[in-house]
């Protein structure tokens, strides 16, 4: 991962560091690959390309931000449903940018993880994946988290199969499941849940992400095309997220009160 931020881009990340909470894990849908290679006309591949051209930036972003985990909706379950021949062009260009970013990943101290139904996978996938989960599995900077053959619901779907088969085995009593059970049987259970949710190219739903994790996450939504979107739009986004209160089912007086009693515990 050479360094492809600008001067500005350093300076804009300092600056918006120090006006306020700079999110844990941030999780994003990359919409818009295939819509900005057609109004190139260009085929959907050029699209998907170009999209791991701000995959870098990004990537790189995050990490000079101080962002923890950055989770990325690369491939979702339906995404199976796509042509063939698009699936198939997506996977390899899974597989070349694995082999591609790796030992930058590596070399800049970030981890590389995934969740998902791995089983889906055609095997090169899952070996470069096993190959950079391996060599970076020590890093400590940030986790970039891939989420391939995903989908909220197979994920709390599978949750479920995994602790009801324990209740059957005696393991886990049916008394004592809680929210804290199920987000253990999770793929995410060593990660935090992310605080901002960012989605590009303008569309206004989840698409099936993060379904239990993101109940409480301040929700971004951009215009701008995955292709197009650059280290200013993910700092927009995080200069937004800092501007909201964040209440979880409380009222404003209340998220004051406890901040009052914070500072004087201080």
């Amino acid at each position: 991962m050479k360094k492809i931020l600008s001067d500005k881009d350093f300076n804009n990340i300092e600056e918006v560091k120090k006006s306020g909470v700079i999110p844990e894990h941030i999780a994003i849908i990359m919409d818009g690959n295939g819509r900005w290679a057609k109004m190139k006309g260009l085929p959907r591949v050029a699209g998907h390309k170009k999209g791991v051209e701000t995959v870098r930036e990004i990537v790189e972003a995050c990490a000079n931000l101080g962002v923890k985990f950055l989770t990325l909706y690369t491939f979702s379950t339906e995404n199976w449903h796509r042509p063939k021949t698009e699936v198939s062009t997506l996977m390899r260009l899974i597989v070349k940018s694995l082999k591609d970013e790796t030992n930058a990943l590596h070399k800049n101290n970030i981890r590389l993880t995934s969740i998902g139904n791995s089983e889906m996978l055609p095997v090169e996938v899952k070996e470069e994946l096993e190959e950079a989960f391996e060599k970076t599995k020590m890093n400590t900077k940030m986790t970039l988290n891939l989420a391939l053959s995903y989908s909220g619901r197979w994920e709390i779907t599978n949750a479920v199969k995994n602790i009801a088969q324990n209740v059957k085995d005696g393991n886990i009593d049916v008394e004592n499941i809680s929210e804290d059970t199920v987000a253990k049987y999770l793929n995410t259970s060593e990660m935090p849940d992310p605080e901002l949710v960012i989605r590009s190219g303008g569309e206004m739903r989840i698409s099936n992400f993060l379904l239990w994790q993101i109940a409480y996450s301040e929700i971004y939504v951009t215009e701008i095309l995955w292709p197009k979107f650059k280290t200013s739009n993910l700092i927009e986004a995080i200069k937004e997220f800092q501007r909201r209160e964040r209440r979880f089912g409380l009222v404003s007086e209340q998220i004051n009160e406890d901040k009052k009693k914070i500072g004087e515990n201080d």
